[in-house]
């Protein structure tokens, strides 16, 4: 037998229609009549566009198994005296202590006023209202039950908002961990709808940017909503072809579009920024919250193309160092597609040891210096076809001091970190190397990895003094040499990855052999 009975008008629908179609209210009470008489005159009840939802429990115990398992009641009636003269009080203890519901509003009532005197029950008891059963005439309880319902309404607006703001920091957390902005400007866009208690099945925000070659880019920014999963709309290219026919128009036009419930606001903040917002919404707007809207537009999209600019300008920063490390390479007649291989060999490397996501991201943007000192060496020496004699050697093995020096007056981590892998990648782990001759460790990670990763792509390599080894030949030599010339727990991986370094040689080739 159910603990507790329900009654409604209207039949009954899931947790969510209940919140958005009723109010949810509680009678506890251990005689029939006062669940009646309570219905009866709230009976036509309506508090913005919501009627009152009842259910009725004739004890303390049921009502704390209905308390615990509705989470979501707004009013609760509470008689005092039901299974012993402090049951009422007993019940409000526990759904305030032990469910930890501050949320639900509590009207205690007494047919027996003296039993629980009303100054110590409101000053021990977190409860909302006391009154005497015969003092609630129709007029009265409905006073009450407005007052209940705004403070519920209030209360509940303040916890979403709450909820809706650790969301947001959280978003925000991704933001600096992922650098990516679509997460962030959903929350948002969530906590915005909550702030603004908006009901809507869908809502986009798009960026539309022209470029100074009068190129146009279209970013979405954020997503949310009942019919919207972010996860499978990443583009405006995935959006629904309804909802991109109306913010292609709506940039045609330039201006917002209203239809039914569909709102699409067009929003130009000066030259470079327009942002585009299509909302699909179950209720008319208010002049307050497309304003409202209108700013976290504004917001969002100047946010995204700060970030865009920024991103813009380190994505060339690191593309030009690609295209310095392909010219020096070039330069010494080698083929460009050297830098790209020992870059991606070097954060394989890197993350098969573990080092870290920003050292991992690090060294392949810095893997393509690690010869920028060949700049400094003439071409006599770079171009000769044969054997170096030991003057020529000596001043082709400044190439490392001398790109170190150009490096490492920059405090950009990038450049530190080239600076350190040119002037050390030449090392041996048993101390032949140079130019300064370290021994093991002495010399950093960074620069024992390109030691091995930049031997490695040419000995796979062809070149005009060698042909290029079968990777069997290049996994000897990396055996013969641990210990001597290389780090040994890199030569333990480099053979563990020797298949996965050597597809990536294959898949990137020289564009032409060196003859």
């Amino acid at each position: 037998m159910a603990l507790f009975k329900q009654s409604s008008t209207s039949p009954k629908k899931d947790d969510k229609a209940d919140a958005s179609q009723y109010w949810k209210v509680v009678i506890i009470d251990d005689e029939p009549g006062i669940h009646d008489v309570t219905k009866f005159a709230l009976n036509s009840f309506n508090f913005e566009g919501k009627s009152l939802k009842f259910y009725s429990c004739y004890s303390a115990e049921e009502g704390f198994a209905l308390m615990r398992d509705e989470t979501d009641i707004a009013l609760a009636f509470i008689d005092v005296v039901m299974e012993s003269d402090q049951a009422g009080l007993e019940l409000v203890h526990k759904i305030r202590n032990e469910l930890d519901n501050h949320c639900t509003r509590i009207i205690l009532r007494t047919g027996q006023p003296g039993s629980a005197p009303e100054e110590q029950v409101i000053r021990e008891y977190d409860i909302n209202d006391y009154k005497a059963k015969t003092e609630l005439t129709a007029a009265k309880l409905k006073s009450c039950v407005y007052t209940s319902l705004r403070s519920y309404r209030d209360i509940k607006i303040i916890e979403q908002s709450q909820k809706g703001m650790e969301r947001v920091i959280s978003a925000s957390s991704s933001v600096l961990k992922s650098h990516t902005l679509h997460h962030f400007g959903s929350a948002v866009l969530e906590q915005t709808l909550q702030l603004l208690n908006l009901d809507t099945s869908a809502l986009y925000l798009a960026s539309y940017h022209q470029d100074l070659y009068l190129d146009t880019q279209m970013t979405l920014l954020a997503a949310t909503g009942d019919m919207v999963s972010y996860k499978e709309i990443e583009n405006v290219e995935s959006l629904p072809a309804d909802v991109k026919e109306y913010i292609i128009e709506a940039i045609a036009l330039k201006t917002s579009i209203i239809n039914d419930n569909i709102y699409v606001g067009f929003y130009q903040f000066g030259q470079d920024v327009t942002s585009i917002l299509y909302l699909e919404h179950n209720t008319a707007l208010t002049t307050l919250q497309v304003r409202i809207l209108e700013l976290f537009a504004a917001n969002v999209s100047l946010t995204f193309e700060n970030l865009a600019g920024k991103e813009n300008i380190q994505q060339t920063q690191k593309e030009l160092i690609l295209i310095i490390g392909d010219a020096i390479e070039q330069r010494s007649k080698e083929t460009g597609a050297h830098v790209r291989r020992v870059a991606m060999m070097s954060e394989m490397l890197a993350t098969h040891l573990q080092l870290g996501e920003s050292f991992i991201e690090t060294i392949r943007y810095a893997a393509p210096l690690h010869d920028v000192g060949k700049i400094g060496i003439p071409e006599s020496i770079l171009h000769k076809p044969g054997k170096l004699d030991e003057a020529e050697w000596e001043i082709m093995k400044t190439h490392a001091e001398k790109g170190y020096r150009l490096l490492a007056g920059s405090n950009r981590i990038i450049a530190k970190m080239g600076a350190r892998i040119a002037h050390t990648h030449h090392e041996r782990w048993d101390g032949t190397g140079y130019p300064r001759g370290l021994v093991g460790d002495e010399s950093p990670i960074e620069g024992r990895i390109m030691a091995i990763v930049d031997v490695i792509d040419a000995l796979l390599s062809k070149r005009s003094y060698k042909e290029a080894w079968p990777v069997e030949k290049v996994r000897d030599y990396i055996i013969a040499q641990s210990g001597k010339q290389f780090d040994p727990t890199l030569c333990g991986a480099c053979l563990h990855l020797m298949d996965k370094l050597s597809a990536i040689h294959k898949d990137f080739p020289d564009e032409k052999s060196v003859e």
